[in-house]
């Protein structure tokens, strides 16, 4: 069992496929420890293990998000195996597209405890793991529509993304003073595969607008690259151009149109 602390470990939610897949890869390949946690168990061990055949650099947990109880078996694995992380990414959601005036309650009540626990009770339990340690860096991703109240993907995915904006802030205040910083991403659209087999919205006028995001709008807007990507650390190198230490303060809000994976640094 291995317990050192270093600043290169990181903790991926909802790394199965999609963003938080391109997000693990990035971290793994800019030489951070990876635990990728998805509810899909046996799809994160599938890429744990194309990232590290043998375990030591990365690992896949299947990790339930909506419930407090997965975030905490998920720092005692993090723990047991390289030490407590200093990076999380809270990036686990769940949204079904859906009429806004005719949505189901349950089907509401479902991406909100889903999307909204996800965030705070992995900012409760690793942000005090973290703090403990006296360093850590929280990165939640929220949504533009979370921003702007587009339903394009959902009403109810927007007003979760809109809690977790309140979330972050929430966070950054408590964890500051103890060398946790929490930003939120929001993301606009953007075109990975998992975005192809979305649900779509009923009416003809959404459906247009959904499509147009996986499609021509991102490839317009990938060429927008987030400036505080990867989450900074003591040993990180230094910062690109035109860069920096104010553009990482916690409680940011960071527009990012489109994909981590197209970012270059120099």
């Amino acid at each position: 069992m291995t317990t050192t602390t270093t600043h290169g470990i990181a903790v991926v939610t909802g790394a199965a496929g999609g963003m938080g897949a391109v997000i693990a890869r990035k971290l793994h390949t800019d030489g951070r420890r990876v635990l990728l946690a998805d509810i899909d168990g046996g799809a994160v061990d599938a890429l744990a293990s194309e990232l590290s055949a043998d375990g030591s650099t990365a690992r896949g947990l299947e990790l339930d998000v909506s419930h407090k109880a997965g975030f905490e078996d998920g720092l005692a694995v993090c723990q047991e195996t390289w030490g407590t992380p200093t990076i999380l990414v809270n990036n686990a959601a769940v949204t079904q597209a859906a009429d806004l005036m005719t949505l189901a309650e349950d089907d509401f009540t479902s991406v909100l405890n889903t999307n909204v626990n996800s965030i705070f009770f992995g900012c409760q339990v690793f942000g005090a793991a973290m703090a403990d340690k006296g360093f850590g860096r929280i990165v939640n991703m929220a949504s533009l529509a979370g921003q702007n109240g587009g339903t394009a993907t959902g009403g109810h995915y927007a007003a979760s993304k809109g809690a977790i904006l309140t979330t972050t802030k929430v966070f950054a205040r408590e964890l500051a003073s103890r060398g946790v910083t929490v930003n939120a991403v929001s993301p606009g659209p953007h075109d990975l595969p998992w975005c192809a087999g979305r649900s779509r919205p009923t009416s003809s006028k959404a459906s247009s607008r959904a499509s147009r995001w996986v499609g021509s709008a991102a490839r317009r807007s990938s060429r927008t690259r987030s400036r505080c990507w990867p989450p900074t650390t003591p040993s990180s190198s230094p910062a690109p151009a035109g860069t920096s230490t104010a553009d990482c303060t916690s409680a940011d809000v960071l527009p990012l149109p489109l994909s981590l994976h197209k970012e270059k640094r120099t």
